[in-house]
């Protein structure tokens, strides 16, 4: 039986693994959140790649966590404290008026992203990598953990749409919505 685990990313080449190849993933390297739009559309990936795995190799801190299958990396979730994603600020979709006036609290962390590889979906990675995200979020000391998720409804998104994750992922890890910014979209979290 195949061995499913979730920690926090130690590894650039793991969060490589995950992240590089086609689509957003491998052009973001997980910066979208963390770069004001103005600086990111300007960075090219390699430079991209590099803060990423600079934050990693920082002693202490991890901006992510891994799912492994079996020792191979399989999936990759964005989460740190909130006040490291300047994006949440100006975004619709992640913020509401009510939720500002604790934006620089660097004890709500965020989970803003996740990517599973294909051929590996569906199988259980996202929720183990929510539950990795829990644990490094309470084992930094942050109080509470927030995420951004879509709920699809009757329309079909494609993966890449859903890298927000859903609301029922987050609520089957006990999340509460705490507000729906827009149609389609909801901020959710867990008091740790």
């Amino acid at each position: 039986m195949a061995e499913l685990r979730a920690a926090p990313c130690v590894s650039v080449d793991d969060a490589v693994a995950v992240l590089e190849g086609p689509g957003d993933p491998g052009r973001c390297f997980c910066q979208f959140d963390r770069v004001p739009n103005s600086q990111y559309r300007a960075m090219p990936v390699d430079e991209l790649r590099d803060r990423l795995a600079t934050r990693i190799a920082e002693p202490g801190a991890s901006p992510g966590v891994v799912a492994t299958l079996d020792g191979d990396p399989v999936g990759w979730a964005s989460v740190a404290p909130r006040p490291e994603f300047p994006r949440i600020r100006t975004s619709p979709s992640m913020t509401t008026r009510e939720l500002k006036a604790d934006l620089d609290d660097p004890g709500i962390w965020a989970v803003t992203c996740f990517v599973v590889r294909t051929g590996f979906r569906r199988q259980g990675v996202a929720g183990a990598l929510l539950a990795a995200a829990v644990e490094h979020a309470r084992a930094s000391g942050a109080h509470t953990l927030e995420g951004y998720p879509l709920e699809p409804g009757a329309r079909r998104l494609s993966s890449a749409d859903l890298y927000r994750g859903t609301v029922s992922l987050f609520l089957a890890a006990d999340f509460d919505v705490v507000a729906r910014p827009k149609d389609g979209r909801a901020i959710v979290r867990l008091a740790l």
